[in-house]
């Protein structure tokens, strides 16, 4: 609860988001050693060169995915299926499974998938979050359409794949180029009635986005 309140006085204000991060132990997510860390707004690592983001960047990505959007076709959570871009350790996925009926995440690197996969099974959401083994780039088209896709590595631009798998009124967030040296525009993409309308919303930084598996 102290890292709510944290996140809740730095900027976070969306209550959906705030009660995710209440009610998904950051903790099990991360190596024994580091469990004493798990609360503290840092990155920490979770093997093979990647790490768990940090939880304020996490939640602002979070509130903009949910800005202005409310529960549609008689569903109770906020959003229907999601597309998230690199799922690590699970993390940001079992705070997604709070938000969306369905998530759907996918990794290119195989022990970081099944590591995913353990974790979120070990939580009980097993059957709401499937973790794919592939290339982000190419997002999920069996899957598709999504309503939102949230990604956790930035490229020089937002793959055509990910904006055709959106579904209309669906919205995608992404780290985008680079702004300068460790800093990254997170970018939204609508998709409307006009088309896909981008804009930014602060900034990030992320690893690279890569394509192929391992």
């Amino acid at each position: 609860m102290r890292m709510v309140r944290r996140l809740r006085d730095g900027g976070i204000d969306d209550e959906r988001v705030l009660a995710a991060f209440a009610q998904v132990p950051r903790h099990r997510f991360v190596d024994s050693a580091l469990a004493n860390q798990a609360y503290e707004d840092t990155s920490l690592p979770i093997g093979h060169g990647q790490t768990i983001s940090k939880p304020s960047v996490v939640a602002h990505m979070l509130q903009e995915l949910l800005r202005d959007r409310v529960p549609a076709g008689g569903r109770a959570a906020v959003l229907g299926r999601v597309l998230e871009v690199g799922a690590g350790c699970g993390y940001q996925a079992a705070l997604l499974a709070c938000l969306a009926e369905q998530v759907v995440s996918i990794e290119r690197l195989g022990p970081l998938a099944a590591k995913a996969q353990a974790h979120l099974n070990d939580l009980g959401l097993g059957e709401r979050v499937i973790v794919l083994h592939g290339d982000g780039r190419a997002g999920a088209p069996a899957h598709a359409p999504f309503d939102g896709i949230v990604s956790a590595a930035g490229g020089d631009d937002v793959p055509a794949a990910w904006q055709e798998q959106l579904a209309p009124a669906g919205r995608l967030v992404a780290p985008c180029g680079v702004q300068r040296p460790g800093v990254q525009p997170l970018v939204v993409i609508d998709c409307s009635a006009r088309g896909f309308e981008r804009r930014m919303a602060g900034e990030v930084f992320f690893v690279p986005l890569k394509s192929g598996v391992e």
